[in-house]
């Protein structure tokens, strides 16, 4: 691929240089999504969990939307206008013309089977959005992919469950807030452990495993606030999710 010298072809190194060209300009953009997996999880790039990035997922201040735009189509990016404008409130598509590939950014919070509010999140890590942050987006997916299998597991295989790695606690609160939230997680995280069960040639399977039953404990004894026990009495009769257009890559 013969790229000017201004977007890199990795989409790792890409998702970096958006990055710091933001921070550079006194904005806070973080990636998300499997290339923000990527780039914090080795185990991500080698197999059996290694796989392609179609797109490159950043998360931005809504308020900052102007400057966001401003970064991107100095950055070599064509708005999509047309989506830009109907969605642009709360997400941005832009695409690198040189790379055949689209920047999706998402403004305040990221909205798919449930939504995530990171509007605090983005100057936590320099990079990317924290580690939990990026696990509970791969764990909101009701009907999950492999994509998002791998990505899970790289990160439960990479990072321990704890303050200084994947924060429990964080999770915790978040679904003990939720019983959507919960359902879906608890359900995604069962899944995850399945999965690297039948992986072929993966030394991980006990440590993600353990992991996997450290976070479902937790959920399952962090006090539940009085609108999750309400919607639990309802349970799956009514669908506790939303429906995506599309998924994070």
């Amino acid at each position: 691929m013969d790229l000017a010298p201004e977007s890199l072809a990795d989409p790792a190194d890409e998702g970096r240089r958006i990055v710091g060209l933001a921070g550079a300009s006194g904005l806070d953009v973080r990636l998300l999504g499997g290339v923000a997996i990527a780039c914090r999880c080795p185990s991500a790039l080698r197999p059996p969990l290694s796989r392609a990035y179609k797109d490159i997922d950043f998360i931005a201040n809504a308020k900052e939307r102007p400057r966001v735009e401003e970064l991107f189509k100095g950055a070599g990016y064509r708005p999509e206008e047309e989506f830009n404008t109907l969605h642009g409130h709360q997400r941005l598509f832009f695409w690198d013309p040189r790379a055949e590939r689209e920047a999706d950014v998402f403004l305040d919070s990221v909205s798919m089977c449930h939504t995530l509010d990171l509007r605090d999140r983005l100057s936590v890590d320099a990079e990317t959005l924290p580690l939990a942050d990026l696990l509970l987006l791969k764990l909101q997916v009701v009907e999950v992919n492999e994509r998002d299998l791998k990505d899970a597991v790289a990160l439960l295989r990479d990072h321990p469950v704890s303050a200084e790695g994947i924060d429990i606690d964080y999770i915790a609160e978040i679904l003990g807030g939720d019983w959507g939230w919960w359902k879906t997680a608890t359900l995604a995280l069962e899944r995850v452990s399945a999965y690297t069960r039948e992986l072929p040639d993966f030394d991980g399977a006990d440590a993600v495993s353990e992991r996997v039953e450290e976070i479902l404990a937790r959920a399952e004894s962090t006090p539940k606030t009085r609108k999750w026990k309400m919607r639990a009495r309802i349970g799956t009769r009514v669908r506790w999710y939303d429906v995506p257009d599309e998924a994070l890559t």
